[in-house]
C-alpha cells in the first residue's frame, strides 16, 4: 500500500521539478522567454479574453494610474509587465540609462523609431524642457492606436506627435512635413534590422548634427550585430554599451549610445 502510494508522490515531484526548470529556463533563456510570453501566453490569453494584451496594458493604466501624471503611467506599466504579462517596453531597468541619456542630452528636437504602447515616448516626454518635442514612429495600426490613449492619458500630447508608418518612408520626410532641421536626441527600439539602414537615412537625409546621440536598445537580445559592427567602426560615431537586462526579465541585453562626429 505504501510502495502504491508513493508512485503518483514520485510522478507529482518529477512534475514540480520539470515545471521549475521550465520558468527557470524562462527566467533567463530569451528565446525561451520570448516564445512563451509573446507566441504561447499571449495568444492564449487573448484567445480567451477577446482582447490584445496590449489593450489590457492600457486598460490597466486606465484603471489604476494618476490621469496628467506621466511617471504614474510608467510606473503603472512596469508593474503591469513585471508582475502580469511581460511586454516589450524598455523596462525599469534599461529605462533609467535612457533617462540619464535624455537628461544629458537635453533635446529640443527627439525621435523615437518604435512607439509600441507608449511607455517610452511617455518616459521620455516627462523629462523634456519647455519648448522641445518627440515625434515618434509606429509601423502597427494597432500598437499606435493604444499609444495615442496612453499619451493623452498621461497628459503629454502637447510634447509627442506620433507618426505612424513605416520608418523609411517617414524619416524622408521629416524636414519638410515635419519642420525638423536636425535632430538632437534618437531612440531605436523598434524593428532590429532596421536599426542600421534608419541611421545610414539620418546621415543621408542631414538629420543628424555633430554632437546628435543615438540610444539604441535590445543590441545584445534579440540583439542588433550589424548596427553594433557599423557604429562602432564608423568614424562618424563615438561609441558607449551600457550592460543591462532584457525587460524585466534576468536575460543578459544591452544599450548602445552613439555620438555623431559630424
Amino acid at each position: 500500500m505504501l510502495e502504491s502510494s508513493s508512485v503518483p508522490l514520485f510522478i507529482v515531484f518529477i512534475l514540480l521539478f520539470i515545471l521549475l526548470l521550465i520558468v527557470l529556463l524562462i527566467r533567463r533563456n530569451g528565446t525561451a522567454a520570448l516564445i512563451w510570453n509573446e507566441i504561447i501566453r499571449e495568444k492564449v490569453t487573448n484567445f480567451i479574453m477577446n482582447q490584445s494584451k496590449e489593450q489590457r496594458i492600457l486598460n490597466f493604466v486606465l484603471q489604476n494610474a494618476v490621469r496628467g501624471d506621466p511617471s504614474s503611467v510608467v510606473a503603472t506599466i512596469d508593474k503591469y509587465c513585471s508582475q502580469k504579462e511581460w511586454a516589450m517596453n524598455v523596462g525599469n531597468e534599461k529605462g533609467l540609462i535612457l533617462d540619464k541619456t535624455v537628461e544629458e542630452a537635453n533635446p529640443s528636437v527627439a525621435l523615437e523609431l518604435g512607439t509600441y504602447c507608449g511607455y517610452s515616448a511617455v518616459r521620455i516626454s516627462r523629462l523634456l524642457k519647455a519648448g522641445a518635442r518627440l515625434l515618434t514612429v509606429e509601423f502597427n495600426p494597432e500598437f499606435a492606436a493604444v499609444a495615442k490613449q496612453l499619451i493623452e492619458f498621461a497628459g503629454v500630447q502637447d510634447k509627442v506627435k506620433l507618426l505612424e508608418g513605416p520608418s523609411e518612408e517617414i524619416i524622408p520626410q521629416l524636414k519638410k512635413k515635419y519642420e525638423v532641421d536636425t535632430l538632437d536626441f534618437v531612440f531605436l527600439d523598434h524593428w532590429k534590422d532596421r536599426y542600421t539602414p534608419d541611421t545610414i537615412l539620418l546621415q543621408e537625409c542631414n538629420l543628424l548634427r555633430k554632437g546628435s546621440v543615438l540610444l539604441a536598445d535590445n543590441v545584445i537580445f534579440p540583439g542588433a550585430p550589424d548596427f553594433l559592427n557599423y557604429v562602432r567602426k564608423s568614424p562618424h560615431f563615438q561609441c558607449t554599451s551600457y550592460p543591462s537586462h532584457l525587460e524585466y526579465m534576468q536575460v543578459e541585453d544591452a544599450m548602445e549610445k552613439a555620438v555623431f562626429l559630424g
